[in-house]
């Protein structure tokens, strides 16, 4: 079987003959997959793209032009694109597609630049994101499964994919857009439930809601059960590894559930996130730039056409705003900073790094570079000492709290905050919640933020009195305060 897989390897080194296709002249714009000699076709011709991930909801969209030109003047011909559900139905049946959150305008400015799209819609999508993008009001229903053919989760699913795919379907490649390809689910055989039933639907959806003539794709680790949960015919298979990953064994891991067609890394790793309490995660450049070339001159010594597909994940890596950020567990609750930037090649400030002129110089040995200077780094700047003054929430008899009412002298340098047990009829009004047992985020339908739990201890505690919570009833961080 090895001496099969490493056949079949072999078979795919073997280039799409350029010379076979002089004579191809689309009338239409067309993203394919040729079985037969190994490689994408972009109207006719033998293709391949070399990619990098920018996640639109972990920058602000006045920085969103900046760093896609970094990323075009670095050589790479496509961004991939995640799509957080979470980020845009924060409620049920309540959608949000303004500002920061307005994908079209991402998708046309990515057009406007000369960037294809891979697209990742999920309905999952991980990225270290809260919950993987699936929106927490999901669990609000008790007998809910999630990545699953449960009834409730694909009722919401469905919901979902009638709002969003309609906007993507006009910007498809072969609609006159620049987006080849669409990403069904993400790395699912990773998940227990290994439920195809769950993929066959999803499909199903995607082709009903976007056509048939789109590239629909996988992407799972090189890992022989997660390729066999997370694979289904009728989604093209790709796999994901880093630097350090055995090049051959890798993609003929990809061989194995797709015997024909390109080699495609969907995410190969420049960096790493960061967990809280532990070191900044770092890749060197050279490693970053070593893995890259080895995996195009393998392709190059067989032929030069050879069709070899490489996405960087990530190649900018932003800033987890807000409540944004995700979490693994491990063993341990592992919760991610705020801070994604991942060590990627653009900077979380969107500078560029040594890591970044490395990957390009390689991309020069194998392809022309865009004619230019690569655009400078961000303008920094010292806002100096921040001073913050304490207020009280209802001065002089107000009913609005009192930073609704003054201004600093110098708001850029004085902030003003208050106590959060003295705010508590502002920020809730209707008061507190009456309960015999703690109430979960779920059970109050809350979906971000904090919860405050007060209660009253008998007045026969012993002094001192041990304080313990019971297995998983605290599932990401509580604060205990006593007042005597």
């Amino acid at each position: 079987e090895a001496q099969e897989g490493a056949a079949g390897l072999g078979e795919v080194l073997q280039a799409c003959s350029s010379s076979f296709f002089l004579q191809a002249s689309p009338s239409t714009r067309s993203f394919q997959l040729d079985y037969e000699h190994n490689c994408f076709l972009k109207d006719g011709a033998p293709f391949r793209y070399i990619s990098g991930s920018i996640h639109y909801a972990r920058v602000p969209r006045p920085a969103w032009r900046d760093r896609l030109l970094k990323m075009y003047m670095s050589g790479l011909s496509a961004v991939q694109v995640y799509v957080p559900w979470n980020y845009h139905e924060p409620l049920p049946g309540v959608y949000d597609f303004t500002g920061d959150r307005d994908v079209e305008a991402f998708l046309d400015l990515t057009a406007e630049l000369g960037l294809l799209v891979i697209l990742r819609p999920g309905p999952y999508i991980c990225a270290e994101w809260e919950m993987g993008g699936l929106p927490a009001w999901l669990l609000w229903k008790p007998d809910i499964i999630l990545r699953t053919s449960n009834p409730a989760y694909l009722a919401a699913v469905d919901s979902w994919l009638h709002v969003l795919l309609p906007k993507i379907k006009p910007r498809l490649y072969h609609q006159g857009g620049n987006i080849i390809s669409v990403q069904v689910e993400n790395e699912y055989g990773s998940y227990y439930a290994c439920d195809h039933g769950y993929l066959r639907h999803l499909l199903g959806s995607f082709r009903a809601l976007l056509g048939t003539e789109v590239l629909l794709f996988s992407t799972d680790s090189a890992r022989a059960q997660e390729l066999h949960c997370g694979t289904l015919q009728g989604l093209y298979a790709t796999v994901d590894f880093g630097p350090g990953s055995n090049v051959t064994e890798a993609f003929g891991a990809q061989r194995r559930v797709e015997p024909r067609g390109p080699l495609v890394n969907s995410e190969y790793y420049t960096g790493w996130l960061d967990y809280w309490g532990e070191a900044h995660a770092s890749t060197s450049a050279a490693c970053v730039a070593r893995g890259l070339e080895d995996m195009l001159q393998l392709g190059a010594s067989i032929n030069m056409q050879a069709l070899w597909v490489f996405h960087r994940y990530m190649f900018h890596g932003g800033t987890n705003f807000a409540y944004w950020s995700g979490a693994d567990y491990k063993g341990q609750y592992k919760p991610v900073t705020t801070s994604y930037d991942y060590d990627a090649p653009l900077s979380e400030a969107g500078d560029p790094t040594e890591k970044l002129f490395a990957i390009r110089t390689v991309i020069s040995k194998f392809q022309p570079l865009p004619a230019g200077p690569m655009p400078p780094a961000t303008p920094k700047y010292a806002y100096g000492r921040v001073a913050l003054r304490k207020v009280s929430a209802h001065p002089e008899g107000r009913t609005a709290p009192a930073w609704h009412c003054s201004t600093a002298q110098h708001p850029s340098l004085s902030l003003q905050y208050a106590d959060l047990l003295d705010v508590l009829d502002v920020l809730c009004p209707s008061g507190p919640i009456q309960s015999q047992f703690p109430l979960t985020f779920e059970a109050l339908k809350q979906v971000h933020g904090f919860v405050v739990y007060h209660t009253q201890l008998p007045w026969d505690v012993p002094d001192p009195a041990t304080l313990g919570a019971p297995p998983h009833s605290i599932c990401d961080r509580g604060y205990v305060t006593l007042q005597k």
